[in-house]
């Protein structure tokens, strides 16, 4: 494949340019790793999905790419002769990953230049065709890759994910203002393993506390997507690549992130509207 270069200095970039076809591009990011980010953003995806979207899935973790993993799928994309990448597809969704070219164990060992090649690479370069939604799964912090995909695209929001625990909501804090000093809107907050359902006792435990990043969010006025609950089945079915939403809206152990996915899908409406009233009130 080959790869754009990014600007040298002193030349001027160029500004985000939509993705023909591809109406919404909502970001998954959070501060600090370990926080179960990619396993919402796949189950995000899917949940839009079934709700009758048409969803594509790239994932810009670079360094983790665990997306594949999570679909079940190690498959190549295919690469036509003009150098544009056909996504896989699965469960429903259009999907690019890095570790698609680069299954196993051996880890990437890339530098900002690089990094800004690929995701350009794969936002330019992938035959997505029509999409409503393209979630895109970043890496942890505030980095090269986030940096990229603003200069890049157009995002229409950031979703930031977080643990309730006060270690997790300080690096959260830090993703929010990021990307409000990137210009992009927040989406909202989302509280994942927010608390844990005894499968026994059905008393439910808050193991890294709970509330913190609602608080968080009411504190940086952004929304509050709700609360994932510490589930060992989701984490089960993403390790088989079976996404515990695959069971569907009224299946017990993906109602959360089934309500988790319809928020997201209401803030964006909200977003898109304000966009457009902000448009019509310029002209």
């Amino acid at each position: 494949m080959s790869s754009p270069n990014p600007p040298r200095p002193g030349q001027q970039p160029q500004p985000p340019q939509p993705l023909p076809g591809v109406e919404t591009i909502v970001a998954v990011g959070s501060g600090k790793g370990g926080v179960g980010k990619t396993t919402l953003a796949v189950n995000l995806a899917i949940a839009l999905a079934k709700l009758g979207h048409k969803v594509g899935l790239l994932d810009a973790d670079i360094y983790g790419p665990n997306v594949p993993l999570m679909l079940g799928t190690s498959a190549q994309p295919k690469v036509l002769a003009d150098n544009r990448i056909v996504p896989l597809e699965a469960h429903g969704l259009k999907v690019i990953s890095v570790g698609f070219l680069n299954p196993g164990d051996k880890p990437l060992i890339w530098r900002g230049p690089m990094l800004h090649s690929i995701i350009r690479q794969f936002l330019g370069s992938v035959e997505w065709g029509q999409l409503d939604y393209l979630v895109v799964d970043l890496p942890p912090g505030t980095g090269d890759v986030a940096l990229s995909l603003i200069q890049t695209v157009p995002l229409t929001g950031a979703i930031v994910v977080s643990t309730p625990s006060d270690v997790a909501l300080q690096d959260a804090r830090k993703a929010i203002e990021m990307f409000r000093q990137m210009k992009v809107d927040v989406v909202g907050m989302v509280e994942n393993m927010s608390y844990f359902v005894c499968p026994h006792c059905g008393q439910q435990t808050d193991i890294f506390s709970r509330g913190g990043a609602e608080k968080t969010a009411a504190q940086f006025g952004v929304a509050y997507l709700g609360g994932v609950q510490l589930d060992p089945e989701i984490r089960k079915r993403s390790d088989a690549g079976q996404p515990v939403v695959l069971a569907g809206e009224d299946a017990e152990h993906a109602k959360s992130l089934y309500e988790f996915a319809r928020r997201v899908a209401a803030r964006v409406e909200e977003i898109e509207a304000s966009a457009a009233e902000s448009v019509i009130h310029i002209q």
